[in-house]
C-alpha cells in the first residue's frame, strides 16, 4: 500500500467524482485549534453546544439539594471546555442544510468505535458537541490525525494533509444491506458482508442478485473512474435493488478485510466463497462471503473499545439505582475509614 493510495481515499478527493452516486455531504476545513483540542489527552470536556450549557444551568437552578463535596483538595480547579464560536456556527449551518441530523467523519474514518459513549448509542449528531464527544472518544479518529500512513510501504515523506470535517446527511442504513468490495487491478475480486457479526437470511437467498447488482454498479460508475486500480469499496444495496456508494478505503492492512484475510486478497490464493456458492459461478464472479448461520455469528470488533456498562450507566445517570448503590458504598467506605482513624488515635 502506497501513501498516494491513502491520499486518494480521502473523502474530499473522491466525493466530487461520485457525488451523484452517494449520500449528500458537506465538507468543512478544521481549524488547527480544533485539531489540537481533539488530540488533547486531558479530561474529556465537550464544548460547542449552547443547548447543553443552558440545560445544565436550568438543572442547577432547579436543584435545592446540598452539594456533595467529593474532595478536600482546595487546589482543585474546574476544567472548562474551549469554545470555537465561528467553527460552531459553520457546523450548525451545515447540519441544518442536511436536515438537522448528520453522520460525521474525518478525511478517512468515522468514529464507529465510539458510539457506546453517545446517549443514544448512535453516530447520529445534531450539534458540534455531539461530534466532539464521538471524535474525542474514538481511536479511529486519533489514527487519522496521528498515523494515517502507518501501514504504507514506501519511504517517501508523508504528504501534507488538510484535515476536514465531513458531514453526511443522516440515513437509516440497514446493516444487512452493506457490503465491502475488494478491487484489484480495477476488477472486483471479493465481496464481503459488511456486518459479519450477524446472520442475515436474505443474503443467502439473494446472493446472485446482490452480486449482479454490485458488479453492474461497479462496471457502470466506478471502474476506471477512481484514481487507483487497487482499492476497497463500501456500498449499500437498498430494498429496491439500487446500489449506493458509501466509501473508499485503501487496499491494504489499514482496512478491515472482514470475512477474508489480507493474505488471501493480496496473493489471490484460496480466494473461495461462502459454502452456498456454486463453484461454477466462481469462474466469472468474485468470491462472495457472508455469515451463513447463527453458529458463525461473532462479537463486534468495536466491543473492545467500550467501557463496562455499569460505569457508563453511572456516568450518564441512566440507572439511578446503580448511582444510589455507588453513593451508599462510598458512604460506607468513609465511615469505615473514620472509625479506623478514631481507633488508631485511642490506642
Amino acid at each position: 500500500m502506497k501513501k498516494e493510495q491513502v491520499v486518494n481515499c480521502q473523502f474530499s478527493v473522491w466525493y466530487p467524482l461520485f457525488k451523484k452516486h452517494t449520500i449528500k455531504s458537506l465538507i468543512l476545513p478544521i481549524p488547527q485549534n480544533v485539531i489540537d483540542y481533539l488530540l488533547d489527552d486531558g479530561t474529556l470536556v465537550v464544548s460547542g453546544s449552547e443547548n447543553n450549557n443552558s440545560q445544565t444551568q436550568t438543572n442547577n437552578s432547579d436543584s435545592e439539594e446540598e452539594d456533595i463535596q467529593w474532595t478536600d483538595d482546595e487546589t482543585t480547579t474546574a476544567v472548562t471546555a474551549p469554545e470555537f464560536p465561528e467553527f460552531n456556527i459553520k457546523v450548525q449551518e451545515a447540519i441544518n442544510v442536511l436536515g438537522g441530523c448528520v453522520f460525521p467523519k474525518l478525511n478517512w474514518s468515522a468514529p464507529r468505535d465510539a458510539n457506546w459513549i453517545a446517549l443514544n448509542s448512535s453516530l447520529q449528531c445534531q450539534s458540534l458537541s455531539d461530534i466532539f464527544l464521538l471524535f474525542k472518544s474514538s481511536d479511529f479518529i486519533t489514527h487519522d490525525l496521528t498515523q494515517p500512513f502507518l501501514h504504507c510501504s514506501d519511504d517517501s515523506p508523508d504528504p501534507t494533509i488538510n484535515y476536514e470535517l465531513v458531514l453526511r446527511k443522516w440515513s437509516e442504513l440497514l446493516p444487512g444491506a452493506e457490503f465491502r468490495c475488494f478491487v484489484k487491478e480495477n476488477k472486483v475480486i471479493a465481496i464481503s458482508q459488511r456486518d459479519y457479526t450477524q446472520h442475515y437470511h436474505h443474503i443467502a437467498k439473494q446472493e446472485a442478485s446482490i452480486s449482479s447488482s454490485i458488479l453492474d454498479f461497479f462496471g457502470d460508475h466506478i471502474q476506471y473512474q477512481f484514481p487507483d486500480e487497487d482499492f476497497v469499496l463500501d456500498i449499500y444495496r437498498d430494498c429496491s435493488g439500487r446500489v449506493w456508494l458509501i466509501d473508499f478505503n485503501p487496499f491494504g492492512e489499514v482496512t478491515d478485510s472482514l470475512l477474508f484475510t489480507w493474505e488471501e486478497l493480496t496473493s489471490g490464493k484460496n480466494l473461495t466463497a461462502s459454502q452456498t456458492q456454486d463453484d461454477t459461478i466462481l469462474q466469472d464472479r468474485p468470491a462472495f462471503r457472508f455469515t451463513t448461520s447463527e453458529v458463525t455469528v461473532q462479537p463486534s470488533p468495536c466491543l473492545s473499545y467500550r467501557i463496562p456498562r455499569d460505569f457508563l450507566d453511572l456516568t450518564t445517570g441512566e440507572d439511578a439505582y446503580k448511582l444510589i448503590d455507588f453513593l451508599k458504598l462510598k458512604k460506607g467506605q468513609q465511615e469505615e475509614e473514620e472509625s479506623s482513624d478514631e481507633g488508631g488515635e485511642g490506642s
